[in-house]
């Protein structure tokens, strides 16, 4: 015989054997204890005191017992036959028809993307974990199922199968099996479930930890629909009981809730799934209960009072500035209202709006600007490849050249898109890249320029991450769920630990945020961020009131909160002194009950220095233009000519009249009486300046510099006629004549107006 005919012979002797071994193997009778009841489960989520969250017990205390299929609501088996294994009935481990759609679909993509899995393979992954490596992704894990599949239907029949699948399906929370998924989810019996209920519970098979509705109320709706229309197509239902179906609330209302904190237990049992972890006994979460409830309550007071403004949703977060354990979360008013109780407004992305000029001007402090650089508040357009943008300020008027202390405090748009043009709005999207913000996934140019006014989505979780960066120094941690053991402390994470901007700029940058001297032009005198200790506030409105935002840290904590509208509807005219920021007072307050603010990190404790500025120019002061002690980086310093003026080069000339007005009164220019001396010029105000006073602010703080360059001799300064007793002149509204009259008996004059903002 020749060489290619025994190799062939082999070959078909030990495929016999091969096939013969493997046919002994299926008719080999089933491990025993292999079909026994699935573990019931016994997991308790605790608080940080050890008070029960939740447990995935039934309400009733009972372990959630396996139902025969006999009992079975039928809608649940036809929703799970329609949408997982339509053919079930007719094929055997293997559905023929389905394993050559998927050969060539995986033969296309070069690896498995569609496993034609059939309910039989499905048990098998359930039965033996091991035959679903990889998600059962892998051409292995697949070939393993499918042997397990045929030794399945070899000893067990179809209905035996099936009832085995529906108690073992996880359906998410933690919960195994139709039975415990219907009384988690629907607080009933799956013995009596409407056809909507049997929908969701089939389309939860495939994503159980993210689609199911505590999760994604979204994604929930979306696989419950197509559950409900591959049960049509199955003849399973028809036309008018699919329109009945569809509309039925995705979850019931309950008279009481099962379980507490219910936004911050679903996602943290949703992370512990995608993470692999298999918590079991009692787990002491780092939620406070106490805190949790009574910021509850304050959340839906807020969202009472504010109703009758096309209020109806908030939400809120409270993390430990130095473990960064969770301590309060409130994704929503009421979970258990309606189907939209359920979204989680603390990890769905929505526009920030202002709330993320601070790390703009970080970015900035670190690149040499500083909280006395004069940026110019005034019209200005910029070409875009969008077309030309002309960014406006919150309340539709532009304040001239304003120092950056008062344009971050006052949050004011316009200097806020001339800094991002200057240091790049690629290197403002890296910044917050680093700070935390993954829900900010494009490129720089999808942004652009408005970045730095909150035009991309984030998350609340996320923002109150980033704030508590700047409060522990600049570096990035991740926040905790679990609670930190006593005594245990907190470590640098090398992996994980990550510097965002220098301690000097996060030091700086919270000072801003805690003066309320500077917040006064934008926000006025009456706001609701005054407190008995130190608390760095921002606020956030997003494009046509859609969304409203306010954080506040301080040294111990950080609290972040939202006010709005599910559905993007858009508020009358609630702003973040009259919408989020009464709810932040409120629950900054009531956190501080439990644990000490802290002192906010001072410039002086990470080497930034304090030099007294003249508050016009954002210069050194002089004995003509006293002005306020401000925090500067070593090295950004302004001198006695420019250094703290940063101004476009159409604006020069008046930098150069304000440096000159500081330099000839301050730093010892003597006045001269040559006939080529510089004629006596008014420099503040200019003729025509129009000013306006914003409501609420108090008489003190609105006042304007009277300043003049040239002449000889000292000045003397009238108002309609009458005296000014000093340089500084209190606003009045109305058109006003300033004459300004030397000594040797030179003079100029300007004229301007004063309004009141409406």
């Amino acid at each position: 015989m020749r060489n290619g005919g025994r190799r062939l012979l082999a070959l078909s002797a030990g495929l016999a054997g091969l096939a013969l071994a493997l046919g002994a193997w299926v008719a080999w009778p089933l491990p025993a204890g292999l079909l026994a009841p699935a573990p019931e489960p016994s997991f308790t989520l605790a608080d940080r005191h050890g008070l029960v969250l939740r447990t995935t017990r039934a309400p009733d205390g009972s372990l959630v017992r396996s139902l025969p299929l006999s009992e079975m609501d039928p809608k649940i088996l036809q929703a799970f036959l329609a949408l997982e294994d339509r053919r079930f009935y007719e094929h055997g481990a293997v559905d023929p028809r389905a394993a050559l759609r998927a050969a060539r679909d995986n033969l296309r993509a070069g690896h498995v993307v569609s496993g034609a899995s059939t309910i039989t393979m499905q048990l098998a992954r359930l039965l033996r974990p091991a035959a679903g490596g990889a998600g059962g992704r892998t051409w292995g894990a697949k070939l393993q199922q499918v042997l397990w599949a045929l030794r399945l239907e070899r000893h067990l029949t179809k209905q035996t199968i099936l009832e085995q699948y529906l108690n073992r399906v996880p359906l998410g929370q933690g919960t195994i099996g139709v039975a415990a998924g219907a009384r988690l989810y629907f607080d009933a019996s799956a013995t009596h479930l409407s056809l909507a209920q049997a929908a969701l519970l089939a389309g939860l098979a495939r994503a159980p930890s993210t689609a199911n509705p505590f999760i994604s109320t979204e994604r929930a709706q979306a696989r419950r629909a197509r559950a409900l229309t591959r049960m049509r197509d199955a003849g399973y239902a028809a036309d008018p009981e699919l329109a009945w179906a569809a509309a039925e609330p995705l979850l019931p209302q309950r008279s009481a809730a099962p379980f507490l904190a219910p936004h911050f237990t679903s996602r943290l049992l949703a992370w512990s799934d995608e993470l692999g972890e298999s918590p079991d006994g009692v787990r002491r979460t780092s939620l406070d209960l106490a805190l949790q409830t009574r910021l509850e309550a304050e959340l839906r007071h807020t969202v009472q009072v504010l109703r009758e403004r096309g209020v109806e949703q908030a939400a809120l977060v409270v993390l430990d500035n130095r473990t960064g354990e969770i301590l309060a979360w409130v994704g929503s008013p009421d979970f258990w209202a309606d189907s939209a109780g359920q979204v989680d407004m603390v990890v769905s992305p929505r526009q920030p709006g202002s709330a993320l000029k601070p790390f703009l001007y970080a970015l900035a402090f670190d690149r040499g600007y500083t909280p006395a650089s004069v940026i110019a508040d005034l019209p200005h357009t910029y070409e875009t490849p969008t077309g030309p943008y002309r960014p406006r300020n919150y309340d539709r008027a532009f304040h001239g050249p304003v120092r950056a202390r008062e344009a971050l405090a006052s949050s004011y748009n316009v200097p806020a898109i001339e800094l991002t043009d200057r240091v790049g709005a690629a290197s403002l999207l890296g910044t917050l890249q680093l700070a935390g913000f993954a829900s900010l996934a494009r490129a720089a140019d999808y942004y652009g320029l408005g970045l730095a006014l909150g035009n991309g989505d984030v998350t609340l979780l996320e923002l109150a991450n980033a704030y508590r960066m700047l409060a522990n120094g600049g570096v990035w941690r991740p926040y905790r769920w679990w609670v930190v053991p006593s005594g245990g402390g907190v470590h640098a994470d090398s992996e994980t630990d990550r510097r965002v901007v220098s301690p000097r700029a996060a030091a700086i940058v919270l000072d801003v945020l805690s003066d309320p001297v500077a917040r006064i032009p934008g926000f006025g005198l009456s706001t609701p961020f005054d407190f008995p200790f130190p608390v760095a506030v921002k606020t956030g409105t997003s494009r046509h009131f859609t969304d409203n935002w306010a954080v506040g840290t301080t040294g111990g904590f950080t609290v972040a909160v939202w006010v709005g509208n599910f559905s993007g509807r858009p508020m009358n005219d609630v702003s973040g002194v009259t919408g989020a920021g009464p709810l932040l007072h409120r629950a900054i307050v009531l956190t501080a009950q439990s644990y000490a603010p802290g002192a906010l990190p001072s410039p002086a404790t990470v080497g930034a220095v304090p030099v007294m500025i003249c508050r016009l120019s954002g210069l050194r002061a002089t004995p003509e233009c006293p002005g306020m002690v401000e925090w500067f980086v070593p090295g950004t310093e302004p001198d006695w000519h420019r250094g703290g003026v940063h101004l476009p080069p159409e604006y020069a000339e008046w930098a150069e009249q304000t440096v000159a007005a500081s330099w000839a009164a301050g730093a010892g220019a003597s006045a001269s009486g040559s006939a080529d001396r510089e004629p006596l010029r008014i420099v503040s105000p200019r003729d025509g300046d129009k000013y306006r006073i914003p409501p609420g602010v108090e008489a003190r703080y609105a006042t304007i510099a009277l300043r003049a360059a040239g002449g000889a001799g000292a000045i003397r300064w009238w108002v309609d006629g009458r005296p000014a007793a000093t340089t500084r002149w209190q606003l009045v509204p109305g058109t006003h004549i300033i004459r300004a009259v030397t000594a040797s008996g030179d003079s100029d004059e300007v004229r301007i107006a004063v309004v009141l903002t409406p």
